[in-house]
């Protein structure tokens, strides 16, 4: 009677690489995380719940809205990428360029640019709420207090992605450690 040889373990596939901060692990994982409340928020006024006086009035709007949803996640979702071996290089399976390295300004250019672009958002909102521009309360105090607490989160987006991006760069801009020099 034979026996089979034991199969050889499978060798895991990172998801991380191994010379990324735990601190940036963790900010990377908690940007999604923190743009989903605002997402589900929009997804609710999409689905008719009283979460606003007012509702989506045309499928124009509900197809907007869902998509800013879709977008939002998304873009937090590349956050990501900063953390894992997909952030570093072209994934072999596209063509033409799969393998190769990404130049470390190709990711903290747009990554910076979308937080800094975050930031201003974030501050218009604020000033207009404080000066009275913006429209001030969309429905009942209870409406608003949820509004609230769905995109209160979204606050910690944009420093949570420059920490990452700057650690990103920090790692990806390093000279690679070469021989010591001759004394």
């Amino acid at each position: 009677m034979t026996t089979a040889a034991p199969a050889a373990p499978a060798t895991p596939r990172p998801t991380s690489l191994p010379d990324v901060p735990r601190w940036a692990v963790l900010a990377a994982h908690a940007v999604p995380l923190v743009a989903l409340p605002s997402g589900l928020w929009r997804l609710l006024l999409v689905a008719g719940l009283p979460v606003a006086e007012e509702g989506v009035d045309s499928p124009w709007t509900a197809a907007y809205v869902v998509s800013l949803t879709v977008v939002s996640e998304a873009l937090a979702l590349l956050t990501l990428g900063l953390v894992r071996p997909w952030g570093e290089s072209v994934p072999r399976w596209v063509p033409r360029l799969g393998g190769r390295r990404i130049p470390p300004l190709v990711a903290v250019v747009p990554a910076l640019t979308g937080a800094f672009l975050l930031v201003a958002l974030i501050a218009w909102f604020v000033y207009a709420n404080a000066t009275g521009i913006g429209q001030g309360t969309i429905g009942s105090p209870a409406q608003d207090l949820f509004l609230l607490a769905c995109y209160l989160p979204l606050a910690a987006w944009p420093p949570l992605l420059i920490a990452v991006t700057l650690a990103y760069h920090r790692r990806r801009a390093a000279p690679a450690p070469g021989p010591a020099p001759a004394a």
